[in-house]
């Protein structure tokens, strides 16, 4: 049986002494966790461990015994290590030794109190315990060949040290009975600064959890739940994104622990993406107002409008006539086209009438940013989905009327071949028709049919002008999940940290030789950008659509309203 030793590298020119860590009978693995010096008392040893046991939860024990020949100036050192076995009884008893100036190590393992003592094949692995204790272990995508079982195994040896936390605080320097080495053991790391923002940071939280309560109240109140706020705050993207952030800083501010380090890593990538969003949108406020951009912006804006109405009113022109050399029904592209044109007047004198005001409303739209990035831009798509109002009200009517021809064709389509529909088992039945309905029939099927070209036309026109509209907004929309959804924290840890987010590990060979135990150096390996972004992405607000190409032009055939994006709890038409 090969008895694998995890030995952490910073010990490695310790002072001679015990081995304390814990035992993993499952795996015959032996992890050691820090070196015991001399001179100790073995009845003050066993209390230290006891009571390390008991607060953090591993069964750490003296495991063996170390050596360092350098520091080695009697010949019976060995033999007085080796005898302490006998009151730190553990089966079996490790012996890590130096070997004068050599490179290469000794390493026994012992079974003294067993009939045949003997000893066993050793792998002596090197890891470093500051990397295994402050990283993260994530379990493998993929399962099969065996891949579970080793991810298990590593966990218990990263979860041994990371429990192991509270053994690390004791340092060398420290005025007691117990004197150990380890990766902190050259003094306990600490920063005035960040020990007085952790005291300062509990008030802070508390008033704000206060007064995010008072705002979630106020959200939750009845008088939002009437039917304009309601229509309103479901239907603008910006209520969505304050509503979003709202929970967002509920969930930092929250005086509760993270329990697990899923748990801490949201809140962490929750409170970088929020402070890179504010950042950002105090960076375009300052942008904003600076050379008098609002009112230029204002100025700007008018004209815009004046010239989309006037290339609509174009483009009607051009259907009203014969578009392209087709021959249109000359009746209902008249009706069709004043219908429009008077549309598009009205939104001509709105657009007009609100010139005044539209450079207050841009200033006062402008303050919004120092709330975040991603509000300045919802807002944004509030302002495009209302500028260009009159053309969603032009897609709906022509797909409503469109959606009517193409049904009234297929029920009249029915009729020809003695069908028809039946609403209560939702299936097409026979059916016998008498004559004078299939003469209305055909007449109705008739007119339709030649009526269907001209609104089939008007139909697709303001139907591609909707789509451009829905593709700016998709991609303002884009922009507003990769703020919110990216984990900044993560990324920048695996950037700069890598260790601290492991995928697995992976062992070098450092010496080899017939006779000795076999020296291996674990190296973390960290999880891939790709992964990281899968982990630990954050939930948005809005729900995309996964219809595949042929359910949309199926909807696109059938005149089907068609949105860019749908918010959760809310039915598609």
């Amino acid at each position: 049986m090969v008895l694998k030793v995890f030995f952490p590298s910073c010990c490695s020119s310790a002072d001679s002494g015990l081995l304390l860590g814990r035992w993993l009978s499952e795996q015959s693995s032996a992890v050691v966790l820090a070196v015991l010096h001399f001179p100790f008392i073995p009845v003050q040893v066993k209390q230290y461990l006891g009571e390390l046991q008991r607060v953090s939860k591993v069964s750490v024990s003296v495991l063996g015994s170390w050596s360092n020949s350098k520091q080695e100036k009697e010949e019976g050192l060995s033999e007085f290590l080796e005898d302490l076995g006998t009151i730190f009884s553990h089966e079996p008893w490790i012996q890590i030794s130096k070997e004068g100036d050599s490179k290469f190590w000794s390493c026994s393992a012992l079974q003294k109190h067993s009939n045949n003592p003997k000893e066993e094949e050793i792998i002596l692995v090197y890891y470093d315990q500051r990397k295994v204790m402050l990283s993260h272990l994530h379990p493998p995508l993929d399962t099969a060949d065996g891949r579970a079982e080793d991810a298990s195994r590593l966990s218990a040896i990263f979860d041994t040290v990371a429990r192991s936390r509270v053994l690390f605080m004791t340092d060398r320097y420290d005025e007691g009975p117990i004197k150990l080495t380890h990766w902190q053991s050259d003094g306990v790391e600490a920063s005035i600064i960040v020990e007085l923002l952790k005291q300062a940071s509990v008030p802070a939280c508390m008033l704000l959890a206060f007064l995010l309560s008072l705002v979630s109240g106020i959200c939750r109140s009845r008088v939002l739940k009437f039917w304009p706020l309601s229509f309103l705050w479901s239907k603008l993207s910006t209520c969505e994104q304050l509503g979003h952030r709202l929970q967002h800083l509920q969930v930092i501010s929250s005086n509760r622990k993270a329990q697990t380090q899923a748990q801490l890593m949201r809140k962490a990538n929750i409170f970088v993406s929020l402070l890179i969003d504010v950042s950002l949108g105090l960076l375009l406020m300052s942008w904003l107002y600076r050379k008098n951009r609002i009112g230029r912006l204002a100025d700007t804006l008018i004209p815009v409008a004046d010239h989309v109405a006037e290339e609509l009113q174009d483009l009607l022109q051009w259907l009203m006539g014969a578009p392209a050399g087709l021959k249109m029904n000359r009746a209902l592209d008249q009706v069709l086209g004043r219908f429009f044109l008077y549309h598009i007047h009205l939104w001509i004198s709105y657009i007009h009438l609100m010139s005044p005001f539209i450079e207050m409303i841009l200033w006062y739209v402008g303050l919004s940013a120092c709330l975040g990035l991603t509000v300045a831009l919802c807002i944004l798509s509030d302002i495009i989905a209302l500028l260009t109002f009159h053309i969603y009200c032009f897609y709906v009517y022509g797909a409503r009327l469109y959606c009517l021809k193409i049904y009234g064709l297929s029920s009249l389509w029915r009729l020809f071949r003695g069908k028809k529909w039946n609403v209560l088992r939702q299936r097409v039945d026979s059916c016998s028709y008498d004559l004078d309905q299939l003469f209305i029939g055909t007449l109705l099927f008739t007119i339709l049919l030649f009526l269907l070209p001209t609104t089939a036309l008007y139909y697709l026109v303001f139907t591609l002008l909707r789509l451009l509209v829905v593709v700016v907004q998709g991609l303002t929309h884009l922009l507003v999940d990769l703020v919110d959804s990216l984990p900044l924290y993560s990324l920048s840890l695996r950037l700069c940290r890598s260790y601290r987010l492991a995928a697995g590990v992976k062992f070098r060979v450092l010496e080899q030789q017939d006779g000795k135990p076999l020296r291996l150096l674990m190296q973390i390996n960290p999880l891939s950008y790709g992964a990281v972004i899968r982990t630990y992405r954050l939930p948005t607000y809005s729900c995309y659509p996964k219809d595949s190409w042929a359910s949309l032009c199926k909807k696109l055939f059938l005149g089907e309203l068609i949105y860019p994006w749908k918010h959760k709890g809310e039915k598609q038409d």
